[in-house]
């Protein structure tokens, strides 16, 4: 019997400027935030994220993150089970 395809896991890669490269207060305009793009899955989300973030590894001050989409749009969770290759 066929596997039935499995639904893609949303993820959303975007960086910007951050007060603290420890943390994840953004300072950039939201209209100035870097969106890379969205990704179908958590290992083409990485490799978007792997890029981008080489690419801007010089400022200290800007940082990229890879946001769970599918989390946050399953409301049959509260979005903090670990379903893909965290």
């Amino acid at each position: 019997m066929a596997k039935k395809p499995s639904k893609p896991l949303l993820h959303l890669v975007f960086g910007g400027e951050v007060a603290d490269p420890q943390g994840l207060d953004f300072v950039t305009d939201p209209e100035r935030l870097h969106m890379v793009g969205l990704y179908p899955n958590y290992a083409e989300a990485l490799k978007a994220w792997k890029g981008a973030s080489l690419a801007t590894v010089d400022s200290a001050s800007t940082k990229y993150v890879i946001v769970h989409l599918h989390r946050l749009l399953d409301l049959t969770t509260d979005g903090t089970e670990a379903d893909d290759e965290d």
